[in-house]
């Protein structure tokens, strides 16, 4: 309605983020308003209601569509596929009652500043809404709803020193606390009666009200008892457990909100406040032990410790370093003049200050649900929806019950009013026939497996957030794997060291089993050059750099005062164990540190020997290290030297150093200036081990045709490594390297296609490699173009540059991409979303810590870290290592198919039913209560409660259950036993009429003296009686319907209960098997049992033993031919893949059509060949869209760093 509205009625909120939105603007109209008010009352809130579940008719009923500019209603729609709406009302806060303050006041008049934008004039007020917990304010200028609560990013370095080094003044804090609010995450504890109220407004639990009062009209009691309790004990489960998260969650940020911090203001200098006082511009004065970060802040003066585990997984100390000054930079902003490097200047909110080198001073960033941790509890709040077909299927299930209950309606009005009866009574019957065909307890039923799958999953240490995600996990057919921590140990081992000689290596010095190392530039740099702390006396740091620091021998001396505060540097001295020559230096002090950046790929020190020289030492990535050095101090054997080892699977690490000068400033030199002209020391060697766990699981998942792919910030031909020993890449295989020339977005970048050689290692320490290539028939030009036959590799530049620049490569490269390295969290994240759009269903498996970001838009995300951090992963496994996954997929395949057994139990179930009473109707009768009570309490509820125990069946197999309700088989399997049914139903309704003992009248008739069919059962004086106690549905034809749709329940449960090859056997499932015995037995007791009493009240009549037999031996075929068809035809998959090549069926996946076409292109994959981007190709925004917490940065991983 609104969109054709003209001028600034529409914009987008958020624009380019994940939480994009349409908004459109309106306004409440007096009448329109007035005339729901009138059709709630008349409704008797029925309106209201459907209102509340379609809040945009709600907007398009009461308001009239204008500019957002005038709204006082705004209408939210997320541009996503699911295209949710939300109603939000505008709101004025008004700045004026601080005080007097005049429009030209200073703090007003600042044309830059977020206040003066959103300011009205001369009223002095602000408009804002309020968005999944965050406020936006009306910018008067730019005419569009901002983010409030987050300082200005157009200050430059310079400016924020300026401005905001001395703190801000009371008048500027008031007026940014009115409209930026307060710095409080609060997750309120929902009261159990809103709980309560959202439960029961479920438009489920309201056809469950509505079915309920029309079975108490009927005195239907029993069973609506039944519902009710059902109902209430399920609703009581549900507010129970979101009560407990609501709970669990609020304790996460309670210790956020309450807590003193120092503020610098510029009328009272330092004073303490409660943090929800803090705004943006606030200075926060850090110090004094160790403390909890209320907000997000950029550091201005000092330096300090913070760990990050909260939001990176990582229980790391990392160091932060001050914003510079910015003088050379002063038109730009801030972070585009630290783009390398600017996350080492921020602090998290959240993150604990473990230590402060003083006096430290933070600007305050971000504050709220702003903030890093704010937007982690925010993606907690509010979920993006699930796109899974079986949940969209199952809506259309629904509504086609509803389409044959509106049949069966019209059918039951024309046959009760052609016979006369009263209307009420018609309504009534006609009613009956919705709460027939639409079964109540279906929701129930398919909660109940998903309960069960989550309690298996619960034992085998895999915890669940997101339960309804357990049946995505049964369609997964390709899983992402982080590298370090996940497919390989977490940890480092020192393996050797590899030292420069001038123009040439020496030979590998092996730590791990060889000699102590002497004493050396080598080992200064590894004594010195790291990031390590003594924290309550232990040690602590990056792994890398801790075992480094212990090879060496040396210790880290506790040179910290009585106050807490730190000395002025770091102390390093000689242990017991150190190298020969080293005890006669007597230590080293660190005296200035630049410490590690994945942007920079690199660290630097300046270290003091102790009555000796200053050096200068530095270690990263060895390609980064040497652009640093004389070129003369690096070997020429280098680049072959450094292909060695990382083909090995090493990671290695390059070490360099200089000395300067006796008697130069050190504190006035700038990292540019000490960083070069440094000479090449050599290579540090780590192994990184495979977990013992790896390799069976990727062989498992191969096995069962699930695509594994390899996704790290590791150096891509220690990944390739990894990859080759993990199996990801199959021997015999060929890899294509990838690599792109050029940055992203700068003109016309090339990509080259490399035939990687796989190397052999000859005895002894020789880098020679013979190259193998497959031949192919055709001419040999390269790998055979069969799936699986080559495999691409590249890293994260050149999937930028692919991504911004050859949108046309990116898929046809994704199919058989397996190795993509120095991928930064935010490529990780849009990776995965570029295999989803090639219709994949993706599964992201990582340690929490750079994966958070690609955990969270995966279909499935599976988090091997019990930090803070992995809380936005549905899954997160208590045993680190990848076995997690195949169990996962076999739980979630194992509810998929449990799920599609419960539809269809349950569709056929209430069809069964609707049947029998369609065909009674046609005779106005209709089942009796305690039939009906029978079928669905004593059948239907208990077979929904335990056809579900199946456990998962141990193996994978090579193909997956479906994942729609309306694919063939499944709708095959639906009809075939749906017209089964219909035919029992009909010969038994039919055939009794036929029967010579049949009598309409005396239902006595079947079992007289003078039946001699029946000599079972004689006459008996009280026989007369039961036929005056009729209550209008006894009759041979209620009888004999009733029985045979009651066996039909009991078979078709046992048809539907699937084994093999998803789930257990049937015969494994205890209970539900025991339970059926039971309901059999009874049933059969119902058959064959004449006790008047018990047929008295269930409304049935005696019948001849012969026609019992007949009804018997009729179910009996039944049973055997809907078995036959299930197993011959429904569940043979070489007759369905026989009919979809006779017909012509091919998959419309995304990436199967792909497949199929480059199957077809001689072309593909290309081979020693360079491919330009045209000048006039349209560059593609990056990864914008992408989830990434502005925390979720490893430390070691790049964001985009060259390949080797």
């Amino acid at each position: 309605m609104g969109r054709k509205h003209g001028g600034n009625h529409q914009a987008l909120l958020n624009e380019g983020e994940e939480a994009e939105m349409e908004m459109f603007g309106y306004k409440t109209e007096v009448c329109r308003r007035a005339l729901c008010l009138a059709g709630y009352i008349l409704s008797c809130g029925g309106l209201l209601l459907l209102f509340y579940w379609k809040p945009e008719w709600d907007v398009w009923a009461n308001c009239v569509p204008c500019d957002l500019e005038e709204a006082d209603v705004v209408l939210l729609c997320t541009t996503d596929e699911f295209h949710v709406y939300t109603r939000k009302k505008v709101v004025w806060l008004s700045v004026s009652a601080l005080g007097r303050l005049d429009p030209t006041h200073p703090l007003l008049a600042d044309e830059g500043s977020l206040l003066n934008k959103v300011t009205t004039r001369p009223e002095l007020k602000a408009r804002c809404l309020q968005v999944q917990k965050i406020r936006y304010a009306w910018d008067v200028s730019a005419k569009r709803f901002v983010k409030v609560g987050v300082l200005e990013e157009t200050h430059t370095c310079a400016e924020i020193h300026a401005k905001f080094g001395s703190g801000l003044t009371s008048a500027e804090q008031g007026i940014r606390s009115v409209i930026c609010g307060p710095n409080a995450i609060d997750v309120e504890i929902a009261p159990v009666w809103k709980l309560l109220f959202k439960e029961v407004l479920n438009p489920f639990y309201v056809f469950q009200l509505f079915s309920v009062c029309l079975w108490f009209a009927e005195e239907y009691i029993e069973y609506s008892v039944a519902i009710i309790l059902m109902s209430l004990l399920s609703i009581s489960l549900t507010v129970y457990d979101l009560r407990k998260q609501s709970v669990k969650l609020h304790r996460l940020v309670e210790s956020h909100n309450g807590v003193l911090v120092k503020v610098l203001r510029k009328e009272t200098g330092v004073q303490e406040v409660e943090s929800r006082h803090l705004v943006p511009g606030d200075t926060l004065v850090l110090g004094g032990g160790k403390s909890l970060l209320p907000c997000d802040a950029v550091l201005i003066h000092g330096q300090c410790v913070v760990n990050e585990a909260m939001l990176t997984g990582e229980s790391i100390p990392v160091t932060k370093t001050c914003l510079p000054g910015g003088d050379q930079d002063s038109g730009r902003p801030w972070r585009e003049s630290c783009a390398e490097d600017f996350r080492r200047h921020l602090l998290f909110c959240g993150t604990e200050v473990i230590q402060a080198k003083g006096p430290v001073r933070a600007v305050v960033l971000r504050t709220g649900f702003n903030t890093a941790k704010g937007d982690l509890v925010r993606s907690i709040l509010y979920p993006k929806p699930l796109n899974f077909r079986l949940y969209r299927d199952g809506i259309r299930f629904l509504l086609c019950l509803i389409g044959i209950a509106a049949i069966g309606m019209v059918y039951a009005v024309c046959v009760f009013v052609l016979n006369g009866e009263e209307a009420g009574e018609v309504v009534k019957k006609a009613l009956d026939v919705i709460t027939i065909a639409v079964p109540p307890a279906l929701p129930a039923a398919l909660t109940t497996g998903i309960i069960y799958t989550q309690r298996r999953l619960k034992k085998k240490g895999i915890f669940c957030i997101s339960p309804q995600r357990i049946n995505v996990c049964g369609q997964l057919n390709l899983i992402c794997f982080d590298k370090t921590g996940t497919l390989t140990e977490d940890g480092l081992d020192l393996w050797g060291l590899v030292l420069a000689n001038g123009k040439s290596f020496q030979g590998a010095h092996c730590l791990s089993s060889g000699p102590p190392l002497p004493w050396g530039l080598a080992c200064g740099a590894m004594a010195s050059c790291h990031s390590l702390l003594l924290l309550d006396g232990k040690i602590q740091g990056d792994p890398l750099d801790l075992k480094m620091f212990e090879a060496t021998g040396w210790e880290i001396e506790d040179s910290s005062r009585e106050d807490g505060e730190w000395a002025d540097a770091l102390i390093v001295r000689p242990g017991v164990k150190a190298q020969q020559g080293a005890a006669a230096m007597g230590g080293m002090a660190i005296l200035r540190q630049f410490p590690f950046s994945s942007a920079l790929q690199r660290m630097s020190v300046v270290a003091q020997e102790f009555g000796g020289e200053r050096h200068v030492y530095m270690k990263g990535a060895p390609e980064r290290v040497v652009g640093f050095c004389w070129p003369e101090t690096v070997p020429d054997t280098f680049p072959s030297k450094l292909q060695h080892y990382t083909s090995r699977g090493f990671r290695v690490i390059g070490l360099a150093q200089k000395s300067l000068p006796a008697g130069m400033e050190v504190a006035s030199l700038t990292r540019e200036q000490l960083e070069s002209g440094l000479t090449f020391l050599g290579l540090l060697i780590l192994e990184n081990r495979l977990k013992s766990e790896t390799r069976p699981v990727l062989e498992e998942l191969s096995a069962a045709r699930i695509r594994s792919v390899m996704v790290t910030g590791d150096n891509i031909q220690t990944a390739i490594t990894v990859a080759r020993n993990a199996g990801l890449i199959p021997p015999g295989s060929q890899v294509i390297l990838v690599e792109s020339s050029g940055q992203p977005g700068l003109p016309s970048p090339s990509v080259t296609w490399d035939l990687l050689e796989e190397s052999k290692d000859d005895q002894g320490d020789s880098s020679e490699t013979k190259a193998r290539y497959l031949e192919v028939g055709g001419g040999g030009r390269g790998p055979d173009p069969g799936r699986g036959r080559y495999h691409f590799c590249l890293d994260g530049r050149t999937y930028e540059v692919l991504s911004q620049h050859f949108r046309h490569l990116l898929p046809k490269l994704l199919l058989d991409g397996t190795v993509f390295a120095r991928m930064s969290p935010p490529q990780k994240a849009s990776l995965v979303q570029e295999l989803q759009k090639m219709d994949y269903f993706v599964g992201m498996c990582g340690d929490g810590a750079n994966d958070c970001g690609a955990l969270k838009v995966a279909h499935v995300g599976i988090s091997l870290s019990e930090q803070e951090a992995s809380v936005a992963s549905p899954f997160t496994s208590k045993t680190p290592n990848i076995e997690c996954v195949p169990e996962l997929i076999r739980q979630g395949r194992c509810a998929l198919v449990t799920s599609f057994c419960m539809f269809k139990y349950m569709a056929l179930y209430s069809t069964i039913q609707y049947l029998g009473v369609l065909l009674l109707y046609w005779q106005l009768n209709s089942f009796g209560n305690y039939q009906f009570l029978f079928q669905d309490l004593a059948i239907s509820t208990l077979v929904g409660m335990t056809m579900s125990l199946n456990h998962a069946h141990p193996k994978l197999v090579p193909h997956r259950p479906p994942a729609r309700l309306t694919s063939p088989p499944l709708l095959l399997s639906l009809v075939l036993n749906l017209l089964l049914s219909l035919a029992v139903q009909v010969c038994g309704f039919v055939l009794v009429q036929k029967q010579p003992w049949y009598s309409t009248r005396d239902l006595l008739s079947a079992c007289s003296p003078g039946n001699k069919s029946d000599a079972a059962f004689p006459a008996s004086p009280s026989n007369r009686t039961e036929a005056e106690v009729d209550n209008g549905y006894k009759s041979y034809e209620n009888t004999t319907v009733w029985l045979l749709s009651t066996f039909n329940c009991l078979l078709v449960a046992l048809v539907f209960s699937k084994g093999k090859p998803f789930r257990q056997p049937v015969y494994r499932n205890h209970v539900f098997v025991l339970v059926l015995a039971v309901q059999l037995g009874v049933c059969l007791f119902f058959l064959f049992a004449h006790i008047e009493g018990l047929y008295a009240t269930m409304d049935l009549v005696c019948t001849p033993i012969l026609w019992r037999f007949s009804l018997l031996g009729l179910l009996l075929i039944t049973f055997a031919v809907s078995l036959v068809v299930e197993e011959a035809v429904i569940e043979n998959r070489a007759l369905w893949a026989l009919l979809k090549r006779a017909s012509g069926y091919q998959s419309r996946s995304r990436y199967q059509k792909l497949q199929r076409a480059l199957e077809r292109d001689p072309s593909w994959p290309p081979l020693n060949q360079t491919d330009s981007a045209s000048p006039d190709t349209v560059r593609v925004a990056g990864f914008g869209a992408a989830y990434g917490n502005p925390a979720f940065v490893s430390h070691e991983e790049p964001v985009c760093g060259p390949s080797v």
